[in-house]
């Protein structure tokens, strides 16, 4: 039984926030039942998203639905929230809230009172000060992002199909990735795969007309597979004739053209940037102890230094690697950390509240997987190295053991069985991004797909 009534606050839907508020629901079921604990989660999202499955949403391997858990249905024990928090004052135990009720009420923040806190805000992109890139690029990490490209690379197609210049269709034809990380070899391995299928279905559109381009500011990709891996995954991206640039930086993007460090000048209607990560915003408007690089510095039994009642993991934690060799270093912020760090997190949290020694976080790192598209993939696991077709099918089996629920484990193993029975989808459905737009246009109002106000060149 817990020592006293206590308030959990979980800030963040992710990972680490969907998987210890899951643990702590089962640890806590009793005192949850007998209302001595209380569990509130904010998100600015009421779902989870499963990152790894992106490159295959896009790609039309699975559906955008099923690449989402609705967090009101997981945490059915828990107080979902979808709002923002702004800030926290963790000496006073408050932190202001903003939702979209805050909003139309225009009363400002709320501030929520609480006993613990769990901060696991994730991580945004981290971008540069690149000319042209704020109205030209499109970021890959959320799903809506992941969806909206896929729809921007088929539209593309339609454009370079219809257009009688030149310039247009190779602007449109042109497609640079700038980062050479799992979010940007994947992303651009399922799209060229899909892109190259849907051509067949244009009658003066041929595979060899894309030019696929990534753009790799240091001299290796995925350095989480090694670097043999690595250069296979190089050696195979040249293969299907995508143009693979390292030690090669994005200067510009201003006017859509796409300047690169060494010189190259591609006019393009496509750049995708994944180049990294930061920390969230959030981090830094509270009174926590952070490191050089903006993490919340933390202990190996995932609190916070210097703090008692505040516990982080994930993107947003510098946790001590306790199994590495070399002293100081910290866990690496991916997904595999993740969801390990959450559990013990999760029953630290009720060891707490019962009076409990805490347990210390401990994980090897065991390897990753990456798809290259269809069929597809490099793996690095236990120190075996496997490439093509095996990698590909472990990097399914892995995350399909990994996603959230066996409601959305049968989704998308039915998904992928079918669409090994049936033809890929090509359809866009841009329209989506403005369901109003015809509506609005019948009405007398200003077409919101004015080619004049599309940044990103939709048509």
């Amino acid at each position: 039984m817990v020592k006293e009534r206590a308030r959990i606050l979980v800030v963040g839907g992710g990972y680490v926030g969907m998987y210890t508020a899951l643990r702590l629901q089962r640890k806590l079921k009793r005192e949850l039942a007998r209302g001595d604990v209380q569990i509130t989660v904010v998100t600015p999202d009421p779902y989870m998203t499963y990152q790894p499955f992106l490159p295959e949403a896009a790609a039309g391997s699975i559906s955008p639905r099923h690449v989402v858990v609705p967090l009101r249905r997981v945490l059915d024990r828990c107080h979902v929230v979808v709002g923002e928090i702004t800030a926290i004052d963790h000496a006073k135990r408050t932190a202001a809230l903003s939702t979209l009720a805050t909003e139309e009420e225009g009363t400002g923040a709320q501030q929520l009172t609480y006993d613990e806190l769990v901060l696991a805000p994730g991580s945004i992109s981290r971008t540069l000060p690149v000319p042209g890139l704020a109205e030209h690029g499109i970021g890959f990490k959320t799903v809506e992002e992941a969806i909206g490209l896929r729809n921007h690379v088929i539209e593309q197609m339609d454009i370079a199909s219809s257009t009688r210049d030149p310039a247009v269709r190779d602007a449109a034809l042109t497609f640079v990735f700038v980062g050479g990380g799992y979010a940007g070899v994947e992303a651009l391995g399922e799209l060229e795969d899909m892109a190259r299928y849907t051509a067949r279905y244009y009658h003066n559109v041929q595979p060899d007309d894309m030019k696929w381009i990534l753009v790799e500011a240091s001299g290796r990709i995925l350095p989480e597979v090694g670097e043999e891996m690595g250069r296979y995954t190089v050696t195979e991206l040249r293969r299907r004739n995508i143009d693979v640039r390292l030690n090669t930086r994005l200067e510009s993007c201003a006017d859509r053209v796409a300047v690169l460090s060494d010189g190259a000048r591609f006019p393009t209607r496509t750049v995708v940037w994944t180049a990294g990560v930061k920390p969230h915003p959030l981090l830094a408007a509270t009174d926590l102890p952070r490191n050089d690089r903006g993490r919340l510095k933390c202990t190996p039994e995932l609190t916070i230094e210097g703090t008692t009642h505040a516990w982080a993991a994930g993107d947003a934690a510098a946790v001590p690697d306790v199994t590495a060799e070399e002293p100081g270093k910290e866990t690496a912020p991916n997904a595999q950390h993740a969801l390990r760090q959450a559990k013990v997190l999760g029953d630290n949290i009720a060891h707490g509240l019962r009076g409990e020694p805490l347990e210390t976080y401990s994980h090897k790192y065991v390897g990753s997987v990456a798809s290259l598209g269809l069929h597809k993939g490099v793996a690095y696991v236990y120190g075996r190295k496997l490439k093509g077709y095996p990698a590909w099918f472990m990097h399914r089996v892995y995350h399909l053991s990994r996603v959230p629920t066996f409601n959305r484990k049968a989704r998308v193993l039915a998904e992928w069985t079918l669409s090994g029975l049936f033809k890929r989808e090509i359809v866009s459905l841009g329209s989506l991004e403005h369901p109003r737009a015809e509506f609005e246009l019948a009405a007398g109002g200003k077409h919101p797909q004015d080619p004049a106000n599309d940044s990103k060149g939709s048509s």
